[in-house]
């Protein structure tokens, strides 16, 4: 599965690991402005309790285009939902990281690819939808040994698809989920805070206020 150590990859890997899956994490080191997710990934995969942990470094800003790869500022204060898609995407990076997965998968002999996409409480991403998810199987199914020569039927699963941040924050608080270890913000203060402006800072706090619990992140004061 794929782990960046946010709120939602964090959520997926409790649910696989409840429902008695052997959890193989894989996390990119693509260049991210937001490094400290990173070291939120490492911990969470450790304390949940992942059978291995994967870091590999891609290094994206040589494409940029993306607020989170290039020299260009992260959008504050505004509506993650605005039908508008933010500079914030990062071009094709769910299809560069599932690629990886899916290569991961062969050699460890799985055929469930786990991916904390949302298309509820997201910022409009392309590769966060539900016609993105499935041609990706169909490209599996051809693109591996398993698939063309051995009929493994690899699945995408995106467990987090249809619920809103709330509904995810109160399903992985009943597994157990801590989400102190998690990492959302795409732009930190100098202090190593969260900015609590950016689209995921924003996401994230509304949701913790929807689900009626504190948000054990630590913002600069207001």
């Amino acid at each position: 599965m794929l782990l960046s150590g946010g709120l939602d990859s964090t959520t997926v890997l409790a649910i696989a690991l409840a429902e008695g899956l052997e959890c193989h994490c894989l996390t990119v080191d693509y260049g991210q402005r937001h490094r400290v997710e990173l070291e939120a990934a490492r911990r969470v995969a450790d304390i949940l309790g992942a059978a291995s942990h994967r870091v590999i470094t891609l290094d994206l800003r040589a494409i940029g285009g993306s607020a989170l790869t290039d020299d260009i500022d992260v959008p504050k204060d505004q509506d993650p939902e605005s039908g508008e898609i933010p500079i914030t995407y990062v071009p094709a990076r769910n299809t560069v990281m599932l690629s990886l997965l899916l290569g991961l998968a062969e050699v460890v002999e799985a055929d469930q690819l786990f991916i904390g996409a949302n298309a509820v409480d997201y910022s409009g991403y392309p590769d966060c939808r539900p016609a993105f998810l499935e041609a990706f199987e169909e490209l599996a199914a051809v693109a591996t040994v398993a698939g063309a020569e051995h009929g493994v039927q690899f699945r995408v699963r995106a467990p987090l698809l249809d619920l809103t941040k709330a509904e995810i924050i109160r399903q992985g608080l009943e597994l157990g989920v801590d989400y102190g270890l998690t990492w959302s913000c795409y732009d930190p203060t100098p202090e190593g805070l969260a900015c609590g402006h950016c689209d995921s800072c924003i996401l994230r706090k509304r949701g913790f206020e929807e689900a009626g619990v504190e948000d054990p992140t630590n913002y600069p004061p207001q």
